[in-house]
């Protein structure tokens, strides 16, 4: 059973140069009790991809086509109202920086009984899950937690709330926006155990938003690649990284400081820049940086299909 399925989606944002076209052709799918990880560098449109799943594009940004169906309801044909009232109950979003989801002036304890609003729950009852919640996601006396300011926190408890403000309400999708980006090596392995746990145990899907490939290769169950606003690969985490087909996931993947297994000064890098998505190049999105770049390049690449992983490239790398 898939929440969120992704047809064909288009997103440009209006600028005084021309449309930016922030995102193109992208689909994938996102399984229930599947945890499926984006990746990719900066500027390949993750941040968009959010943004447009939760109805919260700036004002100059638009879809021009495109599905994104939820629980079986295509999210862009609904109201304001209605997707409103899907966010915080059965769509979450755990952002970079925990301090932009917590009131630095309203306790910890006030905030997570505000999530629950919707609930008919008795404020005695909403104070008891919120002390439950904060024991799952192990913050130490959770009672007394409750009373406490944000800036009374440290960096990795405050994002531990966050993903516990998050909970909650027990959503049927989680978005986690690079969440560990922020902490360091031991909280970060500390926080991504915590979210796999917490996936299993409430049952939810989640959409892992990340450019740490250690980190989408530890927690992950899929992952899409995305480059310039397009998916250009996507399949099964071991796929991914056992076996990458395009020649951008290969040459990502070597470019990880993790793969190296000798010291040196200079990471390797990919040669060129990401293209003007004011005047996007046709044919084949990375053919300006691809290495294998050939005249069958100019043309629109085919999305191929092995084995369950699908790449969009003229010249598949085994």
């Amino acid at each position: 059973m898939t929440v969120l399925s992704i047809t064909d989606l288009h997103v440009s944002f209006a600028t005084e140069s021309g449309d930016l076209h922030a995102l193109s052709n992208v689909s994938f799918d996102v399984p229930k009790k599947r945890i499926v990880g984006i990746v990719g560098e900066s500027g390949c449109g993750k941040s968009t991809l959010i943004n447009a799943i939760i109805g919260l594009l700036a004002d100059n940004g638009r879809v021009d086509s495109g599905d994104m169906i939820f629980e079986g309801r295509d999210l862009f044909k609904l109201s304001q109202s209605e997707i409103q009232a899907l966010r915080g109950s059965r769509i979450s979003t755990v952002f970079q920086d925990p301090m932009g989801a917590l009131n630095p002036v309203i306790s910890v304890g006030k905030q997570m009984e505000h999530i629950q609003y919707r609930s008919a729950l008795t404020k005695q009852q909403k104070r008891e899950n919120a002390e439950n919640m904060l024991r799952r996601v192990r913050i130490a006396d959770p009672k007394e937690a409750l009373t406490r300011f944000p800036h009374e926190f440290s960096g990795g408890m405050k994002q531990r709330i966050a993903i516990a403000m998050a909970l909650m309400m027990q959503p049927a999708l989680l978005i986690a926006d690079e969440p560990t980006t922020a902490l360091d090596a031991t909280l970060e392995v500390a926080t991504i155990g915590l979210l796999k746990d917490l996936q299993e145990q409430i049952g939810c899907s989640v959409l892992f938003i990340s450019h740490h490939l250690g980190v989408i290769a530890e927690l992950c169950d899929d992952v899409v690649v995305m480059y310039a606003g397009e998916v250009i690969e996507r399949g099964s985490t071991r796929q991914i990284f056992y076996s990458p087909k395009h020649p951008y996931t290969k040459r990502l993947l070597e470019c990880d400081p993790g793969s190296q297994s000798e010291r040196t000064r200079h990471l390797p890098t990919i040669p060129g820049e990401i293209p003007d998505l004011r005047a996007r190049p046709s044919g084949c999105i990375f053919k300006a940086r691809c290495h294998r770049c050939d005249v069958l390049c100019d043309t629109t690449p085919p999305e191929v299909e092995i084995d369950g992983q699908i790449v969009r490239c003229h010249r598949i790398e085994s």
